[in-house]
Formats: C-alpha cells, sequence, structure tokens
C-alpha cells in the first residue's frame, strides 16, 4: 500500500525532527519534506504535493493561517494545526480551522514542548483519519446572499418552561468552520436560544465562543453552570465540561458537570440530547461534520420524548461524514441539509 506522505512545518528544527520521527516511526506513513515558515510550507506544498500538511501555527514570514489559505485556495490538502496553549495560540488555532484546517493538535507544553511525544497516538491518528476523510470541498461562495437581517444583538429574554422550542448542535472534526457558515447568517432577534457541543479541549472553547459572537448577530457566549437559557443566545459548551439542559421554575437552564467521558468526549453531544429529552423541551437537534457516532443515539432519545425535528449535515458539505452519517443511519432524521442551509433551516424550526 502506497504510504501517506506528510509535509511538516514548524519554525523549531527541534519540533520538527520530533514530528518527523514519530509519523516515520509509524506504519504506512512517510514525510516527505519539512519547512521552517508559512512561506516554504506553502512553496513546498506546491512542489511535494503531501497528502497530508502538519503546521505549527505561529511562525515567521508567513503565519500558520496565512499559510492555510494560500494552500487551501489551490489544493485540497488536509492541513493539521500544532498549537499552543497560549490564548494567542488558541484564538489562532480557531481563524486557522475556520480558513480551512483539517484539525488541531494542542502542544503539552508550549510552542517548543520538550514532551511532544504524548501525542504521538493522536498525531499518528489524525493524519490517518485527514488522508481517509479527503475530499474536494465546496466553493466558499455563498450561494444565499439576498437575505437582509436586523443589525446588532438583541436584549434577551429568558426562555420559558419545558415544552418550549430549543436548538442544539452537535459538531466535531470541521466544527469551528461549520458553526462560522450557520452563526454569520442567523438574525439578531432570533427568538430561541440555541446550545452547542463542540469537541474541543479547554481553553479553545472559550476562542471559538469569542470568535463566533464576533462574526454573528446573536450573542455566543461559554456556557456557566446555573444559568438560565434566553432567547438570542448561543451557548458553547466549555471544553472537558458536558453541559446539560435542567428544568428550573423560571424555565430551562444550564448545568456543567465533569462525569466521564462518553464515547471518549467530555463534553458529549450524546449527554446533550439526552437531557433535552428527559425536560421534553420541542428540540431541533442538528449534527454536523465530525468524527465518530456521537449524537446518534441522543436524537434517538430527542424523537421519542415528543416533538421534534432533527437535521443531519450532508455528505457533500460535511469535512468528515462520521456523525451525520451515524445520526443518518438511525432512521429518525427528518431532513439532512447542506451546511449553507443550516440557517435556513432554524429559522423555518423558529
Amino acid at each position: 500500500m502506497e504510504k501517506i506522505k506528510v509535509l511538516v512545518a514548524d519554525d523549531s528544527a527541534f519540533m520538527r525532527k520530533m514530528i518527523r520521527d514519530m509519523l516515520n516511526s509509524a506504519e504506512g506513513i512517510e514525510v516527505v519534506g519539512s519547512a521552517r515558515n508559512g512561506e516554504e510550507a506553502f512553496s513546498k506544498a506546491m512542489d511535494l504535493n503531501p497528502d497530508v500538511i502538519t503546521m505549527d501555527v505561529e511562525m515567521p514570514v508567513l503565519t500558520g493561517i496565512e499559510a492555510v489559505k494560500k494552500i487551501t485556495a489551490l489544493k485540497e490538502i488536509p492541513i493539521i494545526m500544532l498549537s499552543s496553549t497560549t490564548k494567542t495560540g488558541e484564538d489562532n488555532t480557531i481563524l486557522a480551522m475556520e480558513a480551512g484546517a483539517f484539525d488541531f493538535i494542542e502542544k503539552p507544553s508550549g510552542a517548543i514542548s520538550l514532551d511532544i511525544e504524548k501525542v504521538k497516538v493522536e498525531l499518528i491518528l489524525k493524519v490517518r483519519s485527514a488522508l481517509k476523510n479527503r475530499k474536494i470541498g465546496d466553493s466558499s461562495a455563498d450561494r444565499h446572499s439576498n437575505h437582509c437581517f436586523n443589525t446588532g444583538k438583541m436584549i434577551s429574554t429568558l426562555h420559558k418552561p419545558a415544552g418550549q422550542k430549543v436548538i442544539l448542535i452537535g459538531v466535531s472534526t470541521g466544527g469551528p468552520k461549520a458553526l462560522h457558515h450557520v452563526f454569520s447568517k442567523l438574525p439578531g432577534n432570533l427568538s430561541l436560544p440555541i446550545v452547542i457541543v463542540q469537541h474541543m479541549p479547554k481553553g479553545f472553547t472559550a476562542s471559538l465562543a469569542d470568535r463566533l459572537d464576533t462574526i454573528s448577530k446573536v450573542k455566543v457566549k461559554e456556557a456557566v453552570d446555573g444559568e438560565m437559557l434566553r432567547a438570542g443566545t448561543a451557548y458553547l459548551a466549555p471544553g472537558g465540561y458536558h453541559v446539560e439542559l435542567r428544568q428550573d421554575r423560571e424555565g430551562l437552564a444550564i448545568s456543567l458537570n465533569t462525569s466521564d467521558p462518553v464515547r471518549g468526549h467530555r463534553p458529549s453531544v450524546d449527554v446533550l440530547f439526552n437531557s433535552a429529552s428527559a425536560v421534553r423541551c420541542h428540540a431541533m437537534a442538528v449534527v454536523l461534520t465530525g468524527m465518530g457516532s456521537d449524537g446518534s443515539s441522543g436524537i434517538l432519545a430527542i424523537k421519542k420524548a415528543g416533538p421534534s425535528l432533527i437535521i443531519a449535515e450532508s455528505e457533500e458539505s460535511s469535512v468528515v461524514y462520521g456523525m451525520p452519517k451515524a445520526a443518518a443511519a438511525t432512521g429518525v432524521v427528518d431532513q439532512v441539509v447542506h451546511i449553507k442551509d443550516i440557517a435556513d433551516s432554524i429559522l423555518n424550526f423558529v
């Protein structure tokens, strides 16, 4: 079987060597080149045509974000970002994902991580997954640019008792870009709350919430334990915490916990969806791009509990057609929708 060809880009010679050695030690993977900055990464991507690229976020001459934009504009090469856990690193990782990077990995201890081997298994897995899921992406042009929405973010009202409508979104690999598509098209006067589970570590979810809040007319924030759901606000599960809905005398509220991961995930989409079924709210559950099957058992519980609308992202627009495929296989999905039309589906539900 032909080996997976990888280009490694990092401004640290030590990191380039460590990443190269880790990947070359894996069966079926071969590092075919390395780059010291984003400009060199772009040049070698054009010359070597690798199957996958690992890209440091913060590099000289041309940053990782800029390199992602230049490469993905010309070639459909999956790019895995290696990010430090500084606030700048987290913010820039979200921007790189939004720009088209396939996935990211946290460096264990900063830009030059002497303990980088801690992520060896994750790195090899994601390189293999990136090639497996490599596909021709759709055009970035928006086919629906005629919608006119109110400007500004409304002052929210409390979301009232059980039985009322709520929008739930579950997403994993490819999530930042998918969520950007959705939230950039929602109006500021949205009359329902949204709760989101994105598979992502602690710290990165704060950066993602901030980024979505910047580009959206809807208020987007990290969820806080005990807060009431308010119309026109989207609550993103913090990395490392499950998020659930609970019934309060005044309406629906957020509950966070650190119970065991479910199918390897905390936050888990299934945990959120199952909690929605328990309080019997009228839920619109949306399963977007991602590896695995998180969310598939939760939509069964939601459908069984009462009135609902279950939507799965289409294979055509999914970065990874794993979670939406598993959802569709349950037989309870009401609509299969391209990512560019998800916002319209939400507005129809509202």
